[in-house]
Order: C-alpha cells, then structure tokens, then sequence
C-alpha cells in the first residue's frame, strides 16, 4: 500500500489538468472496536467484483477523474497497520470531499467484512 504511488499514477493520467484535488484516505486498525472492546487485530475480505461496481459508478461521476482503492486482505493486521488507501481526484473540493466518503461507505458497508480479534 503507498499512497505516493497512487498520487504520482493520477498525476500521470491525460486529463489531470483539470484536477483541483486529490483527496486521501488511509484506514488503519484502531485499538478498539466501535463498543468499545480492546482489539488486537482484524481480517479483511473483499468481495472484487462488488469492489469493481462501486469504483465504476463513482468514477461516472461529474468531477472525478480517478478513483484509486488498495485494502489489505486475508492476513491478519495488528493495531495501527494500514487497511486501506483510497484516493480520490477531481475537479473542485466539494465533489472530491462528498465522491470520497461516498466511495468510502460503499466500500466498508458493501465491499468489506471484517473480523476483530480481541484481547
């Protein structure tokens, strides 16, 4: 996963004149799950296919020039690893703010599940 190598793949795209933003997210393991429960870990499964729809819609967007989404799976990640990278570019920040955390519920509500481990 590195986030500068999908910012410089953007930056290689014909239309990135037209960009005004590139906006980043970088998903790590949290120390405790949402109750509240100490984590030692999770796991990730992605279903690709779902994965492939959710990027191609939003990539029909008014705005967007690229979606980029790397997520680390089947290997058990500890407290602070990275999960995911997901970068987002286009053309002003409203489009790129609002693309990004659409993208992003997508993706944990219909791509991924995941298993806590606890301590």
């Amino acid at each position: 996963m590195n986030i500068d190598a999908m910012i410089k793949k953007i930056k290689q795209h014909p239309g990135y004149p037209a960009v005004g933003m590139i906006l980043c997210h970088n998903g790590v393991v949290r120390g405790t799950s949402r109750d509240g429960r100490k984590v030692s870990g999770l796991r990730v499964v992605v279903d690709h296919d779902q994965l492939a729809r959710v990027l191609e819609q939003y990539r029909k967007q008014p705005g967007i020039l690229e979606i980029l989404v790397d997520i680390v799976e089947q290997k058990k990640l500890s407290v602070g690893d990275d999960v995911m990278a997901l970068v987002v570019a286009g053309d002003i920040r409203e489009t790129v703010i609002s693309t990004l955390n659409e993208v992003l519920n997508a993706i944990k509500t219909t791509v991924t599940r995941k298993e806590e481990f606890f301590v």
